[in-house]
């Protein structure tokens, strides 16, 4: 049988429907998914240091133990007169020697605590052999460091406070810190602010001690002003 023209034609369309029945079908191409970066962690801010005030008591002990049981009672009426333990330390040369740091909320408070009779009881009580020594400091800078376990307080009155810091600022850090001096705080007198009060961290006590009694520091103090004999105590961390 003959196939017509018209045959052919529909042969053909049928056998290129076919043939693309049996390709394979392209995908559609997919869609990139845009993954948000992970957010970068930030540091917390520190806190702009602000200048505090303390309160410090020296006094002499019969007894340390007996004493610290009495001073750990006494813990909540320090805290009603706005004080907060910051450190304590035995004096190297007689370890019955005590210097307690306490930053004052409120210096007014602080003193009537100290002139309250009722903490001569208690200092009478728990061994207190000496008239408690009482200062009161404006700390302006401080760089405290958890591994001090010796250090020195030096205190000195000067002629003018500004021409001092100067002199002071002048020798560095860094110098003082080849000396076996590490800055910790320096501070103010409260009741005369051309009193200064001076912590320093210690590492090698030998070495420290002969760079404070040093010609060169001595020289050092004069030219900044220091005016008389400076105070100068060393100590070790009381546990």
């Amino acid at each position: 049988m003959r196939t017509t023209p018209i045959n052919r034609a529909m042969l053909a369309t049928l056998m290129l429907a076919a043939a693309g029945c049996g390709a394979p079908q392209e995908k559609p191409a997919e869609t990139a998914t845009a993954v948000a970066p992970a957010p970068v962690p930030v540091a917390p801010a520190t806190p702009a240091f602000q200048p505090f005030d303390v309160m410090e008591i020296e006094h002499t002990v019969k007894d340390y133990a007996v004493w610290k049981k009495g001073f750990d009672t006494d813990s909540t009426a320090r805290t009603a007169s706005g004080l907060a333990f910051l450190a304590m330390g035995k004096n190297t040369d007689n370890a019955n020697d005590l210097l307690i740091v306490m930053r004052a909320a409120d210096v007014a408070k602080a003193k009537a605590f100290a002139a309250d009779p009722r903490l001569k009881n208690v200092m009478e009580k728990y061994g207190v052999t000496s008239k408690p020594e009482l200062n009161y400091w404006h700390v302006i800078r401080h760089t405290p460091d958890p591994n001090m376990k010796t250090w020195v307080t030096i205190t000195h009155r000067v002629k003018d406070f500004d021409a001092w810091q100067k002199v002071f600022d002048n020798e560095g850090t860094a110098a003082r810190a080849a000396e076996g001096l590490a800055d910790d705080a320096l501070a103010r007198g409260i009741d005369d602010p051309n009193v200064v009060h001076i912590v320093f961290g210690v590492k090698d006590l030998a070495q420290a001690k002969a760079s404070i009694g040093s010609d060169k520091k001595k020289a050092l103090m004069m030219s900044a002003g220091v005016e008389g004999q400076p105070t100068i105590k060393f100590y070790t961390a009381a546990e």
